[in-house]
């Protein structure tokens, strides 16, 4: 399946805004997921796991739109600040992913949780790997990989730095 065109699916509206310290544009992956009871602990906030799994969930979507429904990554670092607690009262989240930049066989992600008021609640920047399931070992960004990734964080970001400033080299 090809993947979308940055400037097609649910979510983008047009504007910049900040997302993890990175200036982007639309198009950023953005949902809105309910809080469920499930998701709240013994002290009655969100559990800081389940900030996680709302990111994954977003993260996965920009990843699918960018690049296709077939291709395999896997996480392997994710740095999150928590800005605010949230509880099940605040009845929703919006995420918001954006891609910062790719390295040999890595992408770099910003993303931020949102309460339905608006306030942030966490932000946090992550690193996925293209991975191979047959061999279960990363595998190097393919060149039409590369041409999606070159769209899609352009638009993210508003604009592609002359120095190169699209891609960190990780």
């Amino acid at each position: 399946m090809e993947p979308l065109s940055p400037s097609e699916g649910p979510g983008h509206a047009p504007g910049a805004f900040a997302i993890s310290g990175h200036v982007c544009s639309a198009p950023v992956e953005e949902i809105e997921i309910a809080i469920r009871w499930r998701d709240v602990d013994n002290y009655g906030h969100v559990n800081n796991a389940v900030y996680l799994t709302y990111l994954e969930e977003c993260r996965d979507r920009w990843v699918r739109r960018t690049l296709g429904e077939d291709v395999g990554f896997v996480i392997v670092r994710v740095a999150i600040d928590f800005r605010r607690e949230l509880s099940l009262e605040d009845g929703s989240v919006t995420v918001a992913c954006s891609g910062t930049g790719y390295g040999r066989s890595s992408i770099r992600t910003a993303e931020t949780i949102r309460a339905k008021a608006g306030w942030l609640a966490a932000e946090s920047e992550s690193v996925i790997v293209a991975h191979d399931a047959g061999s279960r070992t990363s595998r190097p960004i393919t060149d039409r990989e590369r041409s999606a990734l070159d769209a899609a964080i352009e638009a993210d970001r508003g604009s592609v730095r002359a120095s190169g400033g699209s891609r960190d080299r990780t």
